[in-house]
């Protein structure tokens, strides 16, 4: 890597009150383009920047038991705020929120954690929600266009222009007073809104698209599993934790077995070993991680489980492995294997479309149909929906995890022990229909933003 440096004037140094040699360098970059543009600052852009608030998390629930949602800091990505896995407030809670509420238009930015400097405009159809302070809302005036913003603050450039204003030697803080002195340059071009709001769209009808084929599997499987009992207090035969050799209380916790066999009084089931083989990712060591600002054009996305975003694989995530490490691996990873997240966060699905260039860690296991898949009419399309719902995705995870220290486990064995219900021929391929336009659809998005992406750098450098 290429050394940079610049020389600076000790009254700079003192006006700026800072000592961090990137400042300066970046510093001296910007000055140099603000010779071709004009700049303007995020708080003469806007009506205001503000910091969030955080409830206690034990008020967290899921979209079943909350009303109103609430985006945490891991939920914003570049590009996108990831549905797939907000949390909810009841009212009561929601209601001790009222000076973080969200709107259409906003630009939500991370500025503390993991996910510094992501950032993304809160689509149009947003309900009202609310946000964590680990974040920070910028609510822009008329005289730009959120989406440019965001795209620009997204870019190679934008994200140097944040790093440079990082604040603190352990964890990092981008804090509100910093957000506001970003600086943007003045460039008009309907041409990215235009794209920037396309790109919003799709991603909506994707998202939609993979609800639909979820209801309409619920529908399908015709149950009304609000009714499953969900005992507090039960017992269990030796003999089944002889036989499993599973010694944990979840694995006999009635409402995950009752769920099943509910399932299973209705329509045949298979279990997931005898369609699919599965196939866990590989932990490459930290050492071999490249951050985002520091990759090369050749480096290879390195997916973790924290890269999941909404059904899809994170096209920008935190860490990237050379293009070495990826051909010694050879995960022969090929469009529609289906991953699914088995160590920490378990229980999260996604699919690999045609432009996903990537390898997975090992806390995740890529799943591909057999041929005796087809026996049965099931689709990578249809499996990815079984394996997204709660009652049948989730609850066989965990029933089947065990906790190592802290964090939750799954081993590719139970997973195969998963069993898939089998409907009608008709409904599996309605879903997939519906699944295979939904990956169309976010393929599509996945290379309009890389396009929109290399229009903006080629303004900046």
């Amino acid at each position: 890597m290429a050394l940079e440096f610049t020389t600076i004037s000790s009254s700079k140094i003192e006006k700026s009150e800072r000592l961090e040699p990137k400042y300066f360098i970046f510093q001296t970059i910007l000055e140099n383009l603000k010779k071709k543009y004009s700049f303007k600052t995020i708080e003469d852009l806007s009506e205001n920047v503000i910091r969030g608030q955080s409830p206690k998390p034990e008020t967290y629930k899921d979209k079943f038991d909350g009303e109103f949602m609430f985006v945490r800091t891991a939920d914003v990505k570049k590009y996108q705020i990831n549905l797939q896995s907000v949390t909810y407030l009841k009212r009561n809670t929601f209601e001790t929120q009222k000076r973080n509420r969200l709107k259409g238009g906003d630009i939500l930015i991370s500025v503390v954690g993991n996910y510094l400097g992501s950032c993304s405009v809160i689509p149009k159809h947003f309900k009202i929600a609310a946000f964590n302070d680990n974040s920070a809302r910028i609510r822009l005036n008329n005289n730009i266009s959120p989406y440019f913003v965001s795209y620009f603050l997204n870019s190679n450039f934008g994200q140097k222009l944040i790093s440079s204003l990082f604040t603190r030697t352990g964890q990092k803080i981008l804090s509100a007073g910093n957000v506001k002195k970003l600086e943007i340059p003045i460039i008009s071009n309907n041409k990215i809104e235009i794209s920037a709001k396309q790109i919003e769209e799709i991603e909506e009808k994707a998202f939609s698209l993979i609800n639909k084929s979820q209801n309409i599997l619920y529908q399908k499987l015709d149950i009304n599993f609000s009714k499953i009992q969900k005992e507090k207090f039960y017992s269990a035969n030796v003999s089944e934790f002889a036989k499993t050799d599973l010694w944990t209380p979840a694995y006999s916790y009635p409402l995950y077995i009752n769920t099943i066999k509910t399932i299973q009084k209705r329509w045949e089931t298979v279990p997931l070993g005898e369609i699919a083989s599965l196939k866990k990712g590989d932990e490459v060591g930290s050492d071999n991680y490249k951050g985002y600002l520091i990759k090369e054009h050749s480096d290879v996305p390195f997916i973790r489980t924290s890269d999941f975003v909404n059904y899809e694989l994170d096209q920008f995530p935190d860490f990237y492995i050379s293009e070495e490490i990826y051909k010694e691996l050879q995960q022969d990873l090929k469009p529609k294997d289906i991953l699914y997240t088995k160590d920490g966060k378990i229980g999260m699905s996604a699919m690999v479309t045609e432009c996903d260039k990537l390898v997975v860690s090992s806390g995740m296991v890529a799943i591909r149909l057999k041929e005796n898949a087809k026996n049965h009419n099931i689709t990578p399309e249809y499996l990815f929906t079984i394996l997204s719902l709660k009652e049948t995705g989730l609850f066989p995870a965990i029933r089947r995890k065990v906790t190592a220290s802290t964090i939750p486990h799954l081993i590719e064995e139970r997973i195969k022990e998963f069993e898939i219900p089998i409907l009608d021929k008709k409904s599996i391929y309605d879903i997939t229909l519906l699944v295979k336009k939904a990956f169309e659809l976010k393929e599509k998005k996945k290379i309009m933003i890389k396009l929109l992406r290399e229009e903006i750098n080629n303004y900046l450098f």
